[in-house]
């Protein structure tokens, strides 16, 4: 198959770019290198069935010109800066909603029949059950970065309807592994490099958080596509598990072999939008035989050895 992937450069699109590679598909990687790496894409650059158009979202025509003979998408690109949504609230408009406009409509153009999307634990903002399944109900949006996701979603399930599109809508918790360049664990690395005797925490260090995997996100998506034909798709994606926020500093210090002065800023969100508890129900994609492979701490600990590895990631990225 010939797979289209938004984001290609960044951190999961990378791993999923050479995933498919290594399974004998065809990738056209699509990224406006905002925030993705080049060096991310390297190993799948090598394979002759790879192709990098380096071009943005909300351009419309190269966009539909990527799509020419492609016969599905994975569409990962988006900011996913939650912390900073109130101050930039149209990039979040712009690039997770209207650029997942684009692509449904240059899907449509080209006849492209099948889509994954990235979409997020966030948009079930703060929720009265837990663990909490696709089929909570949705209670107020708590942040720019979930709102616009939801938005994307619902165009996305239009589409099914109206052009019998089949759609993969997947709800990730945070992401840890392999190319991880954005995040708690790297924000608490960069500063313990830089005064390895004190850590600020945002947030009381209670919030209690799930993480999974890079590669075990990727055998979940590969999975569900394989085994669900119906028109409309949506899986929650996490572990069984959830931590505390303390809980990730005390791995990462352990790991590092460092006993920092833990200072936190105080109160039960780090910031505006910040859910206190994000801990999602998977049994829908369980029921499929995915099981991840790695805990919490695993996921914390190997992200943290790739850091040490890779200390340029802390790097501005390409674009800047």
């Amino acid at each position: 198959m010939k797979f289209l992937v938004t984001g290609a450069a960044g951190f999961i699109g990378s791993n999923l770019a050479d995933r498919l590679l290594a399974l004998g598909h065809e990738v056209v990687g699509y990224d406006n290198f905002s925030t993705g790496r080049k060096a991310f894409m390297e190993s799948a650059l090598a394979s002759p069935h790879c192709q990098l158009i380096r071009a943005d979202l909300l351009d419309r025509e190269a966009l539909s010109k990527a799509m020419a003979g492609v016969d599905f998408v994975f569409h990962l690109a988006a900011n996913a800066d939650v912390r900073y949504g109130p101050n930039q609230r149209r990039k979040d408009l712009e690039q997770n909603t209207i650029a997942t406009w684009n692509v449904l409509e240059a899907m449509h153009e080209n006849k492209v029949p099948r889509m994954a999307f990235s979409s997020t634990g966030s948009v079930y903002g703060e929720p009265d059950v837990f663990p909490t399944p696709e089929h909570c109900p949705f209670p107020v949006q708590t942040s720019f970065y979930g709102a616009s996701k939801l938005a994307a979603e619902a165009l996305i399930q239009a589409y099914c309807e109206a052009f019998d599109l089949h759609a993969y809508i997947f709800r990730f918790v945070s992401i840890l592994g392999e190319r991880y360049s954005h995040g708690h664990v790297i924000d608490f690395y960069q500063q313990l490099l830089e005064h390895p005797a004190a850590l600020r925490v945002l947030g009381n260090g209670k919030q209690r958080k799930s993480y999974l995997y890079v590669q075990d996100c990727i055998d979940a998506m590969l999975l569900a596509i394989e085994s669900t034909p119906e028109k409309l798709n949506i899986f929650n994606l996490g572990t069984n598990e959830y931590c505390e926020v303390d809980d990730s500093v005390g791995w990462i210090c352990q790991h590092l072999n460092l006993e920092p002065e833990v200072i936190h800023g105080g109160g039960e969100r780090g910031w505006v939008g910040d859910s206190p508890f994000i801990f999602l129900d998977c049994t829908r994609i369980r029921a499929l035989g995915w099981t991840p492979r790695f805990t919490i701490r695993e996921a914390v600990v190997l992200t943290v050895e790739f850091l040490k590895a890779n200390r340029w990631i802390l790097q501005a990225p390409d674009a800047a």
